[in-house]
């Protein structure tokens, strides 16, 4: 079904149509939960290079960095976040939790309090999804102490 879509988009520039960011969303977010992160990074880029000025959002971002985090590409996943935050996006609390799911699934627990931390810094308040991640990665890691400190804090900030 992706690779169909694909045809229809490409088959969209070869008569002229202009496709808007919503059509590359769709099959950026298809592609990366086929574990298609190359291929979805290569139509950002496309996006990113187009004539028509199409560019992608936050949501283009978000996705493609969640779908490179599901397939173990953490290092490409940092450098979209890094190069968002250079250029000026404001990030949202979904980018956020993704960038912070692909720091637990990797072990890395320390990185993800950081990144969660310099969320808050930044004035963007972690949900009940963004501290249930890292919790249950705690606790799957065997970090209880931690883990329950963290449920304290979120059941105190009313995220339940």
């Amino acid at each position: 079904m992706v690779d169909e879509a694909w045809s229809l988009l490409n088959e969209m520039h070869s008569k002229k149509i202009i496709a808007d960011t919503i059509c590359y969303n769709s099959l950026i977010d298809g592609l990366c939960k086929l574990g298609r992160s190359f291929d979805a990074w290569k139509l950002v880029n496309e996006m990113n290079h187009r004539e028509q000025g199409i560019q992608p959002n936050m949501y283009t971002y978000t996705v493609l960095m969640d779908g490179l985090c599901k397939v173990g590409r953490l290092k490409d996943a940092q450098e979209i976040f890094q190069d968002i935050l250079i250029k000026g996006y404001n990030l949202n609390v979904r980018t956020y939790s993704v960038m912070i799911n692909g720091y637990c699934k990797e072990g890395l627990f320390d990185e993800a309090l950081i990144l969660m931390s310099k969320m808050e810094s930044s004035g963007c308040i972690p949900d009940a999804v963004t501290y249930g991640i890292i919790i249950r990665a705690l606790f799957k890691k065997g970090e209880n102490e931690k883990a329950e400190k963290l449920l304290r804090e979120m059941v105190a900030r009313s995220l339940h």
